[in-house]
């Protein structure tokens, strides 16, 4: 996690801003983190430790670690956004419920290839996809 303050460091430098307690313990909180997390959650746990933080110094440095690609902005259709941490696994897609907002990551060989293969049928250059699949979790179809 170390590494990754620095280069969040490095790029507040390189943009004449500074690496503020605040922001370090925002970074930090996002980085301990596992999954999908939105910034009233963040929010939430760092006021736990620190009261003072307001929720737009929360949203502010979630855009900067967005904007430095320390983390990946998601929206999945529910009113908010939700980070996960950038480059730190490999890709992968998303089962979405509608009912309870479970977010269940899934990887699949096929699915992968198949899309090269249209993108290549179409002479389509593919830099970046996302698949986001919507429905219901097994517990909420019950």
């Amino acid at each position: 996690m170390q590494e990754m303050i620095t280069i969040f460091q490095d790029y507040l430098q390189q943009n004449g801003l500074r690496l503020t307690s605040q922001r370090e313990l925002i970074a930090r909180t996002f980085f301990q983190n596992r999954g999908h997390i939105s910034t009233e959650e963040i929010y939430r746990q760092v006021r736990k430790i620190a009261p003072g933080i307001g929720f737009a110094t929360t949203y502010r440095t979630m855009k900067l670690l967005a904007e430095s690609g320390l983390a990946s902005l998601r929206r999945f259709g529910e009113g908010f956004s939700r980070y996960e941490p950038a480059g730190t696994a490999e890709h992968h897609d998303h089962l979405i419920c509608t009912k309870c907002g479970k977010i269940i990551e899934f990887e699949n060989d096929r699915i992968e290839a198949l899309q090269k293969s249209v993108a290549r049928r179409h002479g389509f250059h593919v830099t970046d996809h996302k698949l986001e699949v919507y429905g219901l979790c097994r517990k909420c179809r019950q």
